[in-house]
């Protein structure tokens, strides 16, 4: 959890150094290379392995070996002084603690007439913002269970309801200041300012279809990629600022933005998900005929498309911070390198007719958020999902509570002004008990959504629905 190297204050050799602890740091690493050495039935298509297999340390490692401490006791009071010695500590190792100890417990949301909460991000400690599918932009306050509703923000097209199909994304910038999301107009991108949530400027122009999902490359410079198979850069400057800060007093207003940059993603069709790859200054690209496809961020130019193997459904990626990316399929996930995109690896969703819906990297642990209400975590440098230090017999799963759902039964409705016969999707089904405007009906929340907070100690997970027909949500907070 904590390492500390500590230096001498009071005679020549720390407390830390024990030489018994050699003796057990090797008895231990021996028993670790029996174990890698041991040939399994069926080999791994992907081995991490440690930097040296050398049995013997040099006298200098072992000098540095005596001089650490793991103590997190340690760690602390090393910081509360300011001592001169070198300090680290593992910043996912409490999530993975409470996920292996079996410390999360869901605390339910109940989010009223909302249908499919698809995108979420964490604005604090307290509060997470969300959107739905009804293209609505939500914030829950967590202590005081409150929802908030933010106004989302209009063209100058004034285009009509038939364009509003839900908020498909939502993402922050590295320094925290800025939010983008999706607009009234479900293809062009609204932004808004932190901690305040007041708008700065809408993008518009852009695109043709929804946008399906952003990611920033700075504070300044964004990307989104939609439904039209096309990536459009924008640039969120300070000039925008200065608007609102000149009218503070009066009513909010807000700039209109053009890209910089529209670019066509090629061999794609209909963007599914992006991000972007700090390691390799790259931004990654699934569509949904079952390509991946590489664009570098400094160029903004197209590198590279390759065909993802046997994947179907594929509508989420994320990236680990040493540059691996998980693409989400319908019956696995795959670990791509990300000098070739090869697949290092085939993670199996271990439930038949499990969809992967949501995925997302912490440290080494991967999140999947899966089609059939349950969070499961793998571990990828042990190469195996995470098994629980309570019952070892059994691995980390999460499982949602149903949440609500109102199933909707089309109508023939005949419209003599046009003589034409329509299908009405108002009409429900009256065999299904109606409970507080929803009907309560047996099914299972897909997990569109999930985040961690930024101390990693409470996990926000949201969704739906998964079949079409079916009109409800879901949203839990695990801590």
């Amino acid at each position: 959890m904590a390492k500390v190297i500590r230096k001498t204050v009071f005679g020549s050799l720390p407390p830390t150094y024990i030489p018994s602890r050699l003796e057990e740091r090797r008895s231990k690493a021996k028993s670790e290379r029996q174990e890698r050495r041991r040939k399994p039935d069926k080999p791994d298509d992907f081995v991490t392995y440690e930097d040296s297999e050398s049995e013997d340390e040099t006298p200098q490692q072992q000098n540095e070996t005596l001089r650490t401490s793991f103590n997190f006791v340690d760690y602390v009071r090393s910081r509360e002084f300011d001592l001169k010695e070198i300090r680290s500590v593992n910043q996912y190792h409490a999530s993975r603690h409470i996920l292996t100890h079996d410390m999360f417990k869901e605390c339910a949301i109940s989010l009223g007439n909302i249908n499919k909460v698809f995108c979420s991000q964490w604005l604090s400690n307290r509060q997470v913002v969300f959107g739905t599918k009804c293209n609505k932009l939500m914030v829950y306050d967590v202590n005081m269970r409150r929802l908030d509703a933010i106004p989302t923000l209009p063209n100058k097209r004034a285009n009509g309801p038939e364009s509003q199909n839900g908020i498909h994304a939502i993402q922050i910038n590295p320094s925290r200041t800025l939010l983008a999301t999706g607009a009234r107009h479900s293809s062009d991108i609204a932004i808004y300012r932190l901690p305040t949530l007041d708008p700065v400027c809408i993008g518009e122009n852009g695109h043709r279809d929804w946008v399906m999902d952003m990611c920033w490359l700075d504070d300044q410079f964004i990307v989104s990629g939609s439904k039209d198979a096309k990536m459009a850069l924008w640039r969120i400057t300070e000039d925008q600022y200065d608007t609102y800060e000149d009218n503070k007093e009066s009513c909010p207003s807000y700039a209109y933005e053009a890209p910089l940059v529209v670019k066509e993603c090629r061999s794609a069709q209909k963007i599914r998900s992006l991000c972007f790859n700090k390691e390799y200054k790259e931004i990654a690209v699934i569509s949904l005929n079952g390509y991946i496809h590489l664009f570098n961020a400094e160029t903004f130019s197209q590198k590279l498309s390759r065909k993802l193997p046997n994947c179907q459904d594929n509508v989420c990626i994320a990236c680990q911070p040493n540059g691996i990316y998980a693409v989400g399929c319908r019956s696995y996930t795959l670990l791509l390198d990300p000098r070739t995109l090869q697949a290092v690896k085939k993670i199996p969703s271990r439930y038949s007719g499990c969809g992967i819906r949501s995925a997302s990297f912490q440290g080494d642990t991967l999140t999947v958020g899966t089609g059939l209400g349950m969070l499961m975590f793998y571990d990828v440098r042990a190469g195996k999902y995470l098994e629980s230090s309570i019952n070892a017999s059994r691995t980390v799963v999460l499982k949602a509570s149903k949440g609500y759902v109102v199933r909707m039964r089309p109508k023939i409705v005949l419209a003599s002004i046009f003589h034409k016969i329509f299908v009405s999707p108002f009409a429900q089904y009256p065999d299904d008990q109606e409970v507080d405007g929803f009907q309560q009906i047996k099914y299972v929340p897909a997990i569109y959504t999930h985040c961690y907070d930024h101390s990693g100690t409470r996990l926000f997970s949201a969704g739906g629905p998964l079949p079409a027909n079916l009109v409800g949500n879901y949203a839990g907070i695990w801590q």
